[in-house]
């Protein structure tokens, strides 16, 4: 026999008007307050078990009693805490923001104490001797820009030298790189290549070998580009002066600019999240604070400080951040040059995006467990451990992927199934839209793309979660290290414009043979296009059924703001899943 109910239902639930039904319940399961927690559309799901018989309207009501008891509370308990973190991560935003505005407002920027003579009067003792760095494993797409473009500084060529470092693992790679070594060197320029065989501590360990050469102690400052990277002439004549009569400046950093922004959806969006990096973030701890994380490429260091830090270290995938991690323990000054840039370039395929951002957010948690007693035992002020250990590391590197993921991506759709526990929907909705518009400030260009920006920072997070979770318990994949595949689209102007240059000034030797690299570019090229393929993505498919059905499930409880969400995170997370945003990969 089915069990009975009784309640009230204002607004007349299947009787067409106002008159209230009245329905007497015997379910002895049942207590008044558990029904009188039965609000609103919830109250709805109760009265619709009087058409439904036997033993499914038990099962449900059963159902409804754990979700209400069991389901609810531990969920609701997480959501909270997840939107406080939420709050306290929007409120840095905010403040990094309004600091960012301050320092335009007033037109804070780190400048010379003096400026030196002009550089027709400049003696070549006025320069300081410079070490340059250009890191380097299996780029044949980009090194030629790379070493060209360095040794074209406009510098003393006495005064500064230029290693190659190059740790590929394919003999034609570094055939091409050494000849192109030896071209610069016939030209005059002072470059250096260096090849390990053994290729311990990848990054770490190449520039730890370079800095053991015996000559180095000849030099005072030594600036490292990654093989993409593109150094204006005056790259050092910016960048160096700002050491002068400053002994406790250990970095000066530059900023990176993008050649191939432009060239689909994924490096637009790459271009928002890095615009906001350099624009507000760095440049407000660095006027701020004199500290920040070290970039890894297109900054000086004095090598004093290096080598006052403990120098290049291989225990972790971001090297960057833990040689700058311990000079600021050592008491060294970060500075960040907002208008010096370097020009490099953006991952093109959501693979290589992926691993890229799934090593930059491990390494901060391989690095917090490991420096964590040292940030502890130093001898810097206690509000600067605060910032290195609540906000460098915890609030931004632990804190940011772990509610994205768990709010948006898992608590969400489970509030559309366990009704009980709510989500607001300013959450959802409002002040997520208000960070967006503040984060992409710094591109206004890309305002068009604010809607697709906030969905998919929303779909990496769950790379970025399970990269903060393999680095933060020591995971196998936590020490997985993979070279950002390079397209090699910013060398083809680039090399265009050296060679132009070579052929007016009639250097012998030192420009590279175009025929010859395109006729050996041309083939892999046409090669590359018949192997790429889409890759399938079974954790953001798994996660777009989850989403798709909870606005389902939305839609049929007339939760209007959190359907939309649902929908479009939902789409958003397909689309990726297929690897439907940026270009395919071998």
């Amino acid at each position: 026999m089915a069990p009975s109910w009784w309640g009230r239902s204002g607004g007349g639930v299947g009787n067409g008007g106002g008159t209230p039904v009245v329905v007497k319940m015997e379910n002895p399961n049942w207590s008044i307050s558990e029904v009188e927690a039965a609000e609103g559309w919830h109250l709805e799901e109760v009265t619709s078990l009087l058409a439904v018989d036997g033993l499914f309207a038990a099962s449900y009501a059963g159902w409804m009693r754990f979700r209400l008891e069991y389901l609810a509370p531990p969920l609701q308990f997480l959501t909270n805490a997840c939107v406080v973190l939420f709050l306290i991560q929007s409120i840095d935003r905010l403040v990094l923001c309004l600091g960012c505005f301050w320092i335009r407002f007033k037109g804070i920027k780190p400048v010379p104490q003096a400026a030196g003579k002009p550089d027709v009067e400049a003696a070549t003792d006025d320069y300081p001797m410079v070490l340059v760095q250009i890191p380097m494993c299996n780029e044949r797409e980009v090194y030629q820009q790379s070493i060209g473009a360095v040794c074209n500084l406009d510098y003393p060529k006495s005064n500064f030298l230029v290693q190659v470092l190059d740790d590929s693992d394919d003999a034609t790679t570094s055939a091409l790189i050494k000849e192109e070594v030896e071209k610069w060197q016939r030209e005059g320029v002072r470059i250096i290549y260096r090849h390990r065989v053994i290729r311990d501590g990848y990054k770490a360990g190449n520039l730890k070998s370079a800095m053991n050469c015996s000559y180095v102690k000849d030099y005072e400052f030594v600036v490292i580009f990654d093989a993409d990277f593109q150094p204006q002439a005056d790259f050092l004549k910016r960048t160096i002066p700002h050491f002068k009569g400053k002994d406790d400046v250990g970095l000066v950093q530059a900023r990176w600019s993008f050649v191939n922004k432009d060239e689909n959806l994924l490096t637009r969006l790459q271009n928002v999240n890095l615009c906001f990096h350099f624009e507000v973030e760095q440049q407000v701890n660095g006027a701020f604070l004199n500290f920040f994380g070290f970039n890894g490429t297109a900054g000086v260091w004095r090598i004093k400080a290096l080598e006052d830090s403990g120098g290049w270290m291989e225990r972790t995938t971001v090297e960057d951040m833990d040689i700058a991690v311990r000079a600021h323990l050592k008491g060294w000054k970060f500075l960040f040059l907002n208008d010096v840039e370097c020009q490099c370039e953006l991952p093109e395929s959501y693979e290589a995006y992926r691993k890229q951002q799934h090593r930059w957010h491990s390494g901060p948690m391989q690095l917090f467990r490991l420096c964590f007693v040292d940030i502890i035992k130093s001898k810097i002020g206690f509000w600067k451990k605060c910032n290195l250990i609540f906000l460098f590391f915890l609030l931004r590197k632990l804190i940011l992927p772990f509610y994205s993921f768990t709010l948006f991506c898992v608590i969400l759709p489970m509030t559309m199934f366990v009704p009980e526990a709510e989500l607001p929907a300013w959450v959802v909705c409002y002040i997520p839209a208000t960070m967006s518009i503040l984060n992409i400030l710094p591109a206004p260009k890309s305002f068009p793309f604010i809607v697709p920006y906030l969905l998919f920072e929303n779909t990496m997070s769950v790379t970025k979660f399970n990269a903060m979770i393999s680095g933060l318990f020591q995971l196998g994949s936590a020490y997985e290290w993979v070279v950002t595949k390079k397209s090699g689209r910013s060398s083809e102007g680039d090399l265009l414009g050296l060679v132009e240059k070579h052929s007016k000034q009639q250097r012998v030797g030192s420009a590279p043979n175009l025929d010859a690299l395109t006729k050996e570019e041309s083939n892999p090229k046409k090669d590359s296009k018949k192997k790429k393929h889409n890759r399938i993505y079974r954790k953001e498919l798994a996660l777009s059924f989850l989403l798709l059905t909870a606005a389902a499930r939305s839609l049929l409880s007339a939760q209007g703001i959190h359907f939309y969400f649902l929908l479009f995170q939902g789409v958003s997370f397909l689309v990726v899943g297929l690897d439907l945003i940026g270009e395919q990969v071998e």
